[in-house]
């Protein structure tokens, strides 16, 4: 669930506007404790650096621990999408997210849109060298890894079927990574034609024997659900003018 943390606020401002941002893995007044927790060196670090805190959205992390699927995330990187904010803050990089290849995804939209990134444990901030260079590197990391998951997706689909196995009653479930590439694909907003394009572009085989996949086998491979976060798009039509 999504908790907007009432915060001080100076009788004049100056600097950036950012959106703070607070997660936690237990429930109750243990969560609600850690999060403002969070929320006051969230504080302490935009003072300290400057800026102007609209708002703290604090969450509980869900069981899947994808950044990508969080609700109050989203809600946060939607309002930087939107122009009402031009950064975020967190008080620990780890509360965004445990897996490099999704940071550099949201580092990859901040940067996208011109947005500040800060993280107060590790002094991280995307307006210093040091801070751009690591942004640049996990950027890096997530095109990797989504290049890494197309290759093996293509890879294994074939090797199933040169060990002859039967192909007309798969679905997209009987291979991991092809899963998990069609899911990051659509949290990160592309329609399922665009999906099926995509995986056309790079020769991945359909898992039920088609000659190409379309809008309607990968609606019928992985199932349709409407995107979480559909960020991308969002990202690409609301770029701040320069």
């Amino acid at each position: 669930m999504r908790e907007n943390i009432e915060i001080e606020r100076g009788l004049a401002d100056p600097g950036t506007p950012v959106i703070g941002y607070a997660s936690c893995l237990c429930t109750g007044s243990a969560g609600t404790h850690e999060v403002k927790q969070q929320a006051t060196i969230i504080q302490r670090e935009c003072k300290r650096r400057g800026l102007i805190l609209n708002e703290v959205v604090g969450e509980r992390e869900p069981a899947t621990g994808k950044a990508l699927s969080r609700p109050g995330l989203t809600y946060a990187l939607e309002r930087i999408a939107n122009g009402e904010a031009q950064g975020l803050v967190v008080a620990e990089l780890s509360r965004v997210t445990y897996s490099a290849a999704e940071l550099g995804t949201i580092m990859e939209w901040l940067t996208t849109l011109n947005a500040r990134f800060v993280a107060a444990d590790h002094a991280f901030d995307t307006e210093s060298d040091d801070g751009r260079l690591a942004a640049h590197m996990l950027i890096e990391v997530s095109r990797w890894e989504r290049v890494r998951l197309s290759e093996r997706t293509r890879n294994g689909l074939e090797a199933a079927r040169m060990r002859g196995k039967s192909t007309g009653r798969r679905s997209v479930s009987d291979d991991p990574d092809l899963s998990e590439r069609i899911t990051r694909m659509r949290a990160e907003g592309m329609t399922l034609q665009a999906i099926a394009d995509r995986l056309n572009e790079e020769g991945v085989p359909t898992v039920r024997g088609g000659a190409k996949w379309r809008h309607s086998s990968v609606q019928a491979a992985a199932g349709y659900r409407r995107t979480q976060n559909p960020l991308l798009g969002a990202l690409v039509a609301r770029r701040r003018p320069a």
